[in-house]
């Protein structure tokens, strides 16, 4: 090749790279200044576009809001027919055995074990009309709010079921949901409610009744009985006996008996024990010794569970557990307590 058309190809090359800076640039200074108009009309920047993708990201860091505990006040209770309803609901928790004695088989109310018709924080009904209809394992069913308050009147309360349609049910439904307005229809957990439950039992190879017996004379004699006959349906319950709940009431659980008494008694100071100051092996031992008394039975209990999924300290052995090859003889001593504990007492003569 000669010198001319070397020099002439390395010009056009020269050219050539020039051209592409000058074009590169132009392009380069239109983006910019596109991205600079965009920002400032207000349109998102690759920040902007981070931290919302950011956000997108990690779901659920809002907060819902906390759910209050109701704070009901009978004396707000609406004029007329409604409020009347609320206050006679109010009433038959706190009088359920005297004022309707042809459904109830005890000397409890409802107030025995949900104090000040549920208002107390002992085991609270506060928000409970929100969270029916339930699913219920022991019923292997959704049951409504008035089939859980029949479910006490035919365990707690060793009685019968009252007419759906009554004032009576009307009345206590009324009151229910009167406490618990407020809280969200169908919400799963209250956050106040403290369960009446502890599992130290499965950790102790048997109750030492003797140390309950001498707790109960210490701490719950003077209110309870020295029997366990009870003073009052609000004053001492009947904790065992004819006149107190039968063996298909869920504190016959050796777990919720324990679990009850470990949170709330003595209500106050009684024997130099107070409230909450058992350890919860004491609770056991003294619900090992109440439960080993004899006290009504409930015959429908075979069928509760049906599923077959009862809980390792049922009172009572249920047929879908025999149908599954359940062995009683094999059991825990917790399980099936409270049904051992009553066939024992009238094996002995102490039939009621």
């Amino acid at each position: 090749m000669s010198s001319e058309k070397r020099m002439w190809t390395a010009i056009i090359l020269i050219l050539a790279i020039l051209l592409v800076l000058v074009v590169g640039g132009e392009i380069r200074n239109g983006l910019a200044a596109a991205q600079l108009s965009k920002n400032a009309t207000g349109g998102p920047t690759s920040a902007d576009r981070t931290t919302a993708e950011g956000s997108a990201a990690t779901p659920g860091t809002a907060q819902a809001p906390e759910i209050q505990k109701p704070k009901p006040d009978l004396s707000n209770v609406p004029d007329g027919p409604e409020g009347e309803a609320i206050k006679y609901g109010y009433e038959l928790m706190n009088k359920t055995n005297t004022l309707l004695p042809d459904y109830v088989g005890n000397r409890l109310s409802c107030s025995s074990c949900h104090a000040n018709g549920g208002m107390d924080d002992t085991s609270p009904y506060l928000g409970v009309a929100a969270v029916f209809p339930q699913y219920i394992a022991r019923s292997g069913k959704v049951i409504t709010l008035e089939d859980r308050i029949n479910g006490c009147f035919m365990r707690s309360m060793n009685g019968k079921p009252l007419p759906y349609n009554s004032d009576e049910m009307r009345a206590m439904v009324a009151y229910l949901t009167f406490i618990s307005e407020g809280v969200p229809v169908g919400i799963k957990e209250r956050p106040w409610i403290q369960k009446n439950r502890i599992d130290a039992y499965r950790n102790m190879a048997e109750p030492n009744l003797a140390e309950g017996e001498q707790l109960y004379q210490q701490a719950c004699a003077a209110c309870h009985g020295q029997n366990g006959e009870g003073t009052g349906p609000t004053t001492g319950p009947a904790l065992w006996g004819p006149d107190s709940f039968n063996v298909g009431a869920g504190i016959a659980r050796i777990g919720t008996m324990a679990g009850y008494i470990k949170r709330n008694m003595p209500l106050g100071e009684m024997g130099g024990i107070k409230q909450g100051g058992l350890t919860e092996e004491q609770a056991v031992n003294l619900a090992a010794y109440i439960l080993s008394h004899d006290r009504p039975d409930f015959e429908p209990k075979v069928k509760d569970w049906p599923n077959g999924d009862a809980p390792d300290d049922a009172a009572y052995i249920t047929e879908a557990e025999l149908n599954k090859g359940f062995d009683p003889n094999t059991a825990p001593w917790y399980k099936g307590y409270a049904e051992r504990a009553i066939k024992a007492a009238r094996a002995a003569g102490g039939a009621k």
